[in-house]
């Protein structure tokens, strides 16, 4: 589904110098000056204001004007445009559209995601290095822009047939250096495509680029971590900041490949926290679930995978989906409205760290099957699971914490429970293991406990 184009860049055109203006003629000497004659309509298609203004005594007065200064009426050419010069290799464009994601806490979220089917396309050149004479105030958008550009990388990704694809299928996201050695941490859905038997690529904001592989995949934190497999040396790992610490109105950049356009930046604010997020391909398989930050920057298709980063340059969040005011599944595109969300830096880290350890994700459960469509009262227990099974795993988290099928959860922690995506979104903020105060609803009545959460490996 991926397309190339080829872009061509065509050197501008100089115009020709116009003929020298010819010197007015002076007034009589005895004679007062007489003011010039209006000048005659510009000729029909003739550019609005194309030489048909002068200032005061500009003309048919003396001493006549410069040289360098045409005649009244004649339209002054355009300085000769130097010849424009290439600054990197050519990046593929991909054809884009967005990943149906279900509506948790009031909205419908879509992924900012790159598989695509048609729709859209373009062409950029590699952003190249900065001027030698750049120099921005440290703590500047320019700044810090530069310093994290050449840690940030354009991910292709092609499939390798199979499994309904077409050989050669994919799409382009954005990714960023997680450690010298090379490890690449994006979204899961990135490389997704290619992750049985495809191929990945990650080219940096110099132009070069490098084959990868995948290192491990979590589907349901939507991370993936990639190596490059012939590292460059003098890599430089983004530095991690702290998303617990991350507060509402604080600034944030974003950096990706929206539409094909890499080493693209953008600003904003973060307008939210803990904005429980849950989406899917409508393909039936596992939902990915975050409780997000939310941000105003600027995110499209093909920012996936790239770090929202605070004013100091530190990455807070993977940009990983966005709400769009489409109408659902089906729809070709998702373009940014200003509500882009983004997986805290901590729980990424969390999750890198477990797949460049094992190649494996462990989640954390509470051992309970919660209704997942209903919202707005918290989290149903309910009373089977999946085929007939039971809702409560015996002797499991929620079986020792004393839950039964029907307690309807409220909140977990410090945090309001109102359905089942939100449920999970908290949970997957903890760590298997965690001891947490847990508030439910059981014939109507309030009651709490306290649960310790098991855990849960692989996506299978």
């Amino acid at each position: 589904m991926s397309t190339e184009n080829e872009g061509t860049e065509v050197p501008a055109d100089p115009s020709a110098p116009s003929a020298p203006p010819a010197p007015p003629t002076p007034p009589t000497p005895p004679a007062p000056a007489v003011p010039p004659a209006a000048p005659e309509p510009a000729a029909a298609g003739t550019a609005e204001g194309a030489g048909t203004g002068a200032a005061p005594g500009d003309a048919g007065g003396w001493p006549p004007p410069p040289p360098a200064v045409p005649a009244w009426g004649v339209p002054v050419p355009p300085a000769p445009e130097a010849p424009k010069k290439r600054t990197g290799g050519l990046v593929a464009a991909v054809l884009v559209a967005a990943l149906v994601a279900g509506g948790v806490g009031g909205g419908i979220g879509y992924w900012a995601a790159e598989r695509g089917d048609g729709g859209v396309s373009s062409t950029t050149v590699a952003a190249g290095e900065a001027p030698a004479s750049f120099k921005r105030d440290p703590g500047t958008v320019a700044a810090v822009a530069n310093k994290a550009l050449p840690s940030v990388v354009t991910i292709q990704a092609k499939s390798g047939g199979g499994g309904g694809e077409t050989e050669g299928e994919g799409g382009t996201g954005t990714g960023f250096v997680y450690d010298r050695e090379g490890h690449i941490v994006t979204n899961n859905h990135v490389v997704a495509s290619a992750a049985e038997g495809g191929t990945l690529s990650a080219t940096f904001s110099n132009g070069k680029t490098y084959d990868a592989e995948v290192v491990g995949r979590a589907e349901g934190y939507d991370v993936a971590v990639l190596k490059l497999k012939k590292a460059p040396d003098g890599l430089a790992p983004l530095p991690l900041g702290n998303s617990d610490k991350v507060a509402v109105g604080d600034s944030t950049i974003a950096i990706g490949a929206p539409f094909g356009l890499s080493n693209t930046v953008t600003t904003g604010i973060i307008s939210a926290k803990n904005r429980p997020v849950a989406s899917g391909d409508g393909s039936g398989g596992s939902n990915s679930y975050m409780s997000a930050l939310q941000t105003d920057a600027s995110i499209n298709p093909g920012n996936s995978g790239g770090p929202l980063l605070d004013a100091s340059g530190a990455v807070i969040g993977i940009n990983s989906a966005i709400q769009s005011t489409g109408s659902g599944f089906g729809q070709s595109q998702a373009g940014s409205i200003g509500l882009g969300f983004a997986i805290p830096v901590n729980q990424a880290k969390n999750v890198a760290e477990q797949l460049i350890k094992t190649g494996k994700p462990v989640y954390p459960v509470i051992g309970a099957t919660v209704n997942m469509t209903e919202k707005g009262g918290g989290a149903t227990i309910a009373a089977e699971g999946a085929g007939g099974t039971p809702a409560i795993t015996p002797n499991g988290p929620a079986a020792k914490a004393g839950l039964k099928p029907g307690d309807v959860i409220t909140s977990l922690g410090d945090r309001q429970i109102d359905s089942g995506p939100t449920l999970i979104s908290e949970i997957w903020t903890h760590t298997s293991g965690d001891t947490i105060k847990l508030t439910y609803e059981r014939d109507g009545k309030p009651a709490t406990t306290t649960v310790t959460l098991g855990e849960r490996t692989g996506d299978n």
